[in-house]
């Protein structure tokens, strides 16, 4: 058996000295895509901070990409992202620059030198999420489901172990959170393991996975029905 890619125990996920999320128990393996629900509020982006070093994990156990959590330090934290892919809702683009330079800057940071190679490196995230033509443009000549096709690239680069995606579709309309859906779905088919955090149940009926739910300070497996 291979080892989780993401293990929490008994943990507790803090904002501040406030409790959000008590005895935490989850369990995501290698080309999981897994979903994590909850009304806003219920310590969904929590939940995602504590994973990629945002927030400290300071009760019970938690283990992500070998990285050990509850004993990260400072300077660990811009490699456990490396091993990560984020998605944001907002998309985070940098504005003044294009996104061919907003991808080379990403690999720039983190300790890529060989310009063939980051050129390269571009082109095929880029084509993985249809975007290869779109390089020159600007953040704000493109569509919003156009910028976060290119935040999931982002998030591509380094291949990361696991993406987590928090609320990608929140700011997308229906169909376009669709085309973006199929995107996630094709990169997790090709064995990339997802965490996406989203209220779009809609998502969850068309696209059924395993789905994890934040309530009253806990999160639990929910069990889909069937038809």
């Amino acid at each position: 058996m291979s080892k989780p890619i993401l293990q929490l125990k008994n943990a507790s996920i803090f904002q501040g000295d406030s409790l959000v999320l008590s005895n935490v128990n989850v369990e995501i393996n290698k080309g999981d895509f897994v979903y994590l629900i909850g009304k806003t509020g219920t310590g969904k982006s929590s939940f995602m901070k504590t994973l990629y070093g945002d927030l400290p994990l300071t009760e019970g156990e938690g283990n992500i990409v070998d990285y050990d959590l509850k004993h990260l330090k400072e300077k660990d934290i811009p490699f456990l992202r490396r091993k990560l892919g984020v998605v944001f809702q907002d998309f985070k683009l940098l504005t003044d620059r294009t996104i061919n330079d907003n991808l080379l800057f990403v690999l720039k940071a983190t300790g890529w030198k060989d310009k063939t190679e980051m050129d390269t490196r571009v082109e095929e995230v880029l084509a993985k999420v249809d975007m290869k033509t779109k390089g020159f443009k600007f953040p704000h000549e493109l569509s919003g489901g156009e910028q976060q096709r290119v935040a999931i690239a982002r998030a591509l680069l380094n291949n990361p172990e696991l993406i987590l995606a928090d609320e990608p579709t929140g700011n997308l309309d229906p169909q376009t959170s669709v085309e973006v859906m199929e995107v996630l779905q094709d990169i997790n088919k090709n064995g990339n393991t997802i965490l996406m955090a989203t209220h779009d149940y809609a998502l969850l009926l068309k696209y059924p996975s395993k789905t994890l739910k934040c309530d009253e300070n806990a999160v639990y497996e929910v069990v889909q029905r069937k038809g």
